[in-house]
């Protein structure tokens, strides 16, 4: 992740999203197992190509960790067809952007360009997945440049919160290493580990091409098979990652981040994957919590008691487990022990008491107007297709996931809350300033 747990609230409804209005699109599979869906949608000139891989932070040896993250990176450099560096020139030259992101689950890449250079987003991602140039001088060049990125965002304050949460939360599942990985696992990499993970993972059956916008589907098809066609299949990805055991008892941690003066509380709870039915009430619950700055935890704690600088409740949807966490700052010489007993008390009413119907019926506009909200763009669409597909394993989840959470009950959002959001299944972490060393 690139992101601090004081924007995860922003990351919240990721793969997430679905529109008022049915959501067309069609589906095929190549003979090397590339899985396509094409969405057409002729009201502005705009196309998008876009792949996820199936490859995240969570694979490959945990002496290795962060070949997901770097590959995100190393993928740019060029491929046999293309000069070292012109890939990211020839884009914008072209009227079109791109950028790439990488999660503990998935990769994904995506160029948006005016709708007469489809041609050139696919043969663009056909390159990168056919023979892509993996050389020294590209890993030396990438390797940099993911330890600025790590100085900037994971050195930044309160930038190692989740990474700190991952390594507490979870002792054998590899969600326990962070994102972006050690450092020295990068350095100590050689050439020729760097070409079998992509000979390991960046198949065209371990992968899903989005095409979307202003599109011929016949046409697009037909361009689609004449520059993936050529990709040989892999063989299959097989996971078997340690499951954890449930937690049962409190488990207390002090962590120092040498950049913060403010220390925080976080309380994180390890639950189930983001494609069951509790992580949805999941949802329901932590946007209940902070949701907004009319959120019960943001009227109480920041507004009536002004005991917090900021306070949140987050579920960061992950496929093997999804992470909830509250995580609050005091406001001047507010104990963390109080902000956890205040987050607590709102968290205990929810589990004997049902929400106002008032407060239940707000919960669902707010997600009906980010699903709306998510799906209004092109580019929205291509990463919904693809997450749904991807890490849902159902692609129509963009017409039906909205009703899924309007089905759920009052009576639900109490109960899952009774389930799991007990003290003595959670990691309580205080995180504290760093003392100099005498």
């Amino acid at each position: 992740m690139k992101k601090s747990l004081l924007s995860l609230a922003l990351l919240l409804f990721v793969g997430h999203a679905a529109t008022a209005q049915k959501v067309e699109f069609e589906e095929f599979d190549l003979d090397n197992g590339l899985h396509v869906i094409l969405h057409q949608d002729n009201t502005a000139p705009v196309v998008i190509t876009s792949v996820m891989y199936d490859v995240g932070g969570k694979d490959g040896d945990r002496a290795r960790t962060g070949f997901a993250h770097f590959f995100e990176h190393l993928l740019f450099e060029g491929s046999e067809n293309i000069e070292r560096g012109e890939f990211m020139k020839i884009i914008p030259a072209n009227g079109g952007t791109f950028n790439a992101n990488t999660s503990q689950d998935r990769t994904y890449y995506y160029e948006i360009f005016p709708s007469n250079k489809l041609e050139l987003g696919l043969w663009l991602e056909s390159e990168r997945m056919l023979h892509p140039v993996i050389d020294q001088v590209g890993v030396d060049t990438q390797n940099e440049v993911v330890k600025e990125e790590k100085r900037q965002r994971y050195d930044a304050p309160y930038g190692k919160l989740l990474e700190t949460i991952g390594e507490n939360l979870f002792e054998v599942h590899p969600y326990k290493d962070s994102n972006i990985g050690k450092m020295e696992h990068l350095d100590a990499a050689t050439l020729e580990e760097f070409n079998a993970y992509f000979d390991k993972y960046y198949g065209p059956n371990n992968a899903v091409l989005i095409v979307a916008g202003d599109i011929d589907t016949e046409e697009t098809k037909k361009m689609v098979k004449d520059y993936f066609g050529a990709v040989k299949a892999r063989p299959e990805v097989v996971r078997n990652f340690p499951k954890e055991t449930p937690i049962t008892e409190t488990k207390k941690v002090k962590a120092y981040d040498p950049n913060i003066q403010i220390p925080a509380i976080i309380a994180a709870y390890r639950l189930p994957g983001q494609a069951t039915r509790d992580a949805y009430v999941l949802d329901m619950i932590s946007t209940y919590l902070s949701g907004g700055k009319s959120s019960v935890l943001y009227k109480k704690m920041i507004d009536e008691q002004k005991q917090a600088l900021t306070v949140q409740a987050v579920n960061l949807g992950q496929v093997d487990y999804n992470i909830f966490a509250l995580f609050a700052l005091p406001q001047g010489d507010v104990a963390l022990d109080t902000l956890l007993a205040e987050m607590d008390e709102e968290i205990a009413k929810m589990q004997t008491e049902l929400i106002s119907e008032r407060d239940y019926q707000k919960l669902q506009n707010q997600f009906e107007n980010q699903f709306v909200n998510s799906n209004s763009s092109v580019a929205g669409i291509a990463s919904s297709l693809a997450t749904y597909y991807m890490l849902y394993g159902d692609v129509n989840l963009i017409n039906t996931q909205l009703d899924l959470y309007r089905s759920i009950t009052r009576e639900e959002i109490r109960d899952v809350a009774k389930k799991y959001l007990s003290p003595n299944q959670r990691v309580e972490i205080q995180y504290l300033p760093k003392k100099e060393e005498k």
